[in-house]
C-alpha cells in the first residue's frame, strides 16, 4: 500500500458474513520541507494531537496515519480501524478497500508503504452487493401510505421537510442500525452541545452532535435526531434526519417516519429574517444516502421504494427553502435486535 494514496483497491470481493484477518507491517514517513521535519510511523499511526481536530479523516477518532479499511468504493461505506492487526467480518457483500487515515496534504508529503496480508478465516454466503435486493415488503399498502402525513411542521404548524423514509422495527433496531452505520445521536439542547463539545475536545474527539431544530409530526417533537458529517464541516454541512414513531404497525412491528435532508450551507430564514441552515433542494440524494449507509450495515432485512397516493414532488421548508423530489418513499425493514 503506497502511502501517497488515500485508498487502495485490494481487488478482493467479499461476501456478506465473510470473516478476515488483516495484518500489516511497514513504514510511512511524512516529510515537511518547510519545517525540515520528518515523522515515521507504522500501521498503528501517530497518536492524535489537538491540531488534528481541524483535519478531516475517514475514521474521525482513529490515529493519524493509521491503516484503515472500508467496504465499498463510495463515501457511504463505514471506514474502520485496522492498525497492525484486526479481525473483520463483512456485513454485506462488496469490494474491500484499504487506506491511510490522513488528509490530502499528508499524502503529498508521504513516502513509504505498508505491506498487508489478508487471510480468509470463514467464507461468507450473502451475495447481495451493498445489502438486499429491492423487493415488495408485505404490509406496505396504498391505504397505509395514504394515512401517513407527507410533511413535518414547525411549532407554528408551518409545513416543512418531506417524510421520505419509513423504517420497520423496534426502537432498539432503529438506534442500532444508525449507530452501526456511523450516524450519531444529536444533542437536544444548545447547552448540552456546548458541554459535550468541550468534553470531546479534551478527549481529542471530533464533535458531530450540533443540535438541530425541533420539528413536529403526529403533534409531537421528533423522537430521535441523527447526523452524519465531516468533522470540520459540521457547523455548515452535514447529513441529518429526524425520526418519529408512528401510530401504525406493519405485520406487528412498529413503523417509524423519517424526514432526511442534507445541510449545504446557510440562508435567510423567511419566518424571522434570521440565519438558518440551507438544505440541498435535491432531497432524493439524502434519501439514497440513508439507504446506502444503513443497508451497508447488514442490518436491513428488506428494502423497497414506493410511490404514495398524491406524492409530493416540490414544496418549501418551514424556513422558506425550496426542495424537489421524484415523490418516492424509501422503506427499510430492519433485522430484529
Amino acid at each position: 500500500m503506497d502511502g501517497t494514496r488515500e485508498w487502495t483497491d485490494t481487488r478482493v470481493d467479499l461476501r456478506g458474513g465473510e470473516k478476515l484477518k488483516i495484518t500489516a507491517t511497514g513504514t510511512i514517513t511524512y516529510t515537511n520541507a518547510d519545517k525540515n521535519k520528518t515523522r515515521s510511523f507504522g500501521p498503528t499511526g501517530i497518536p492524535r494531537g489537538f491540531a488534528d481536530l481541524i483535519h478531516e479523516y475517514a475514521v474521525p477518532n482513529g490515529e493519524h496515519g493509521e491503516l484503515i479499511g472500508r467496504l465499498g468504493s463510495g463515501d457511504t461505506g463505514q471506514a474502520f480501524e485496522v492498525g497492525e492487526s484486526v479481525e473483520y467480518t463483512a456485513p454485506v457483500a462488496d469490494r474491500l478497500y484499504l487506506g491511510v487515515n490522513q488528509n490530502m496534504k499528508d499524502a503529498g508529503q508521504a513516502t513509504g508503504s505498508f505491506q498487508v496480508t489478508i487471510t480468509v478465516l470463514e467464507k461468507g454466503s450473502a451475495s447481495g452487493v451493498g445489502g438486499p435486493a429491492e423487493s415488495e415488503i408485505p404490509g406496505i399498502t396504498s391505504a397505509l401510505l395514504d394515512s401517513l402525513p407527507r410533511r413535518v411542521s414547525d411549532q407554528q404548524k408551518n409545513p416543512g421537510d418531506m417524510v421520505n423514509i419509513l423504517l420497520i422495527g423496534s426502537e432498539n433496531d432503529i438506534v442500532k442500525v444508525f449507530t452501526t452505520a456511523g450516524w450519531v445521536k444529536v444533542d437536544k439542547s444548545v447547552g448540552g452541545a456546548i458541554q459535550a463539545g468541550l468534553l470531546d475536545t479534551f478527549d481529542k474527539k471530533d464533535y458531530l452532535t450540533m443540535p438541530m431544530s425541533t420539528l413536529y409530526l403526529f403533534d409531537r417533537p421528533q423522537d430521535y435526531g441523527f447526523a452524519h458529517a465531516e468533522p470540520v464541516r459540521v457547523f455548515m454541512s452535514r447529513n441529518h434526519l429526524r425520526v418519529w414513531k408512528s401510530p401504525y404497525q406493519v405485520k406487528g412491528r412498529p413503523l417509524w417516519c423519517v424526514a432526511a435532508t442534507h445541510d449545504i450551507g446557510f440562508e435567510r430564514d423567511q419566518r424571522n429574517n434570521g440565519l438558518t441552515h440551507k438544505i440541498d433542494p435535491a432531497i432524493d440524494g439524502e434519501r439514497e444516502y440513508v439507504n446506502e449507509t444503513l443497508s451497508a450495515t447488514g442490518l436491513v432485512l428488506a428494502r423497497t421504494h414506493v410511490t404514495p397516493p398524491n406524492a409530493l414532488t416540490t414544496a418549501k421548508t418551514a424556513t422558506g427553502g425550496e426542495f424537489h423530489s421524484d415523490g418516492r418513499i424509501l422503506v427499510l425493514s430492519l433485522k430484529n435486535d
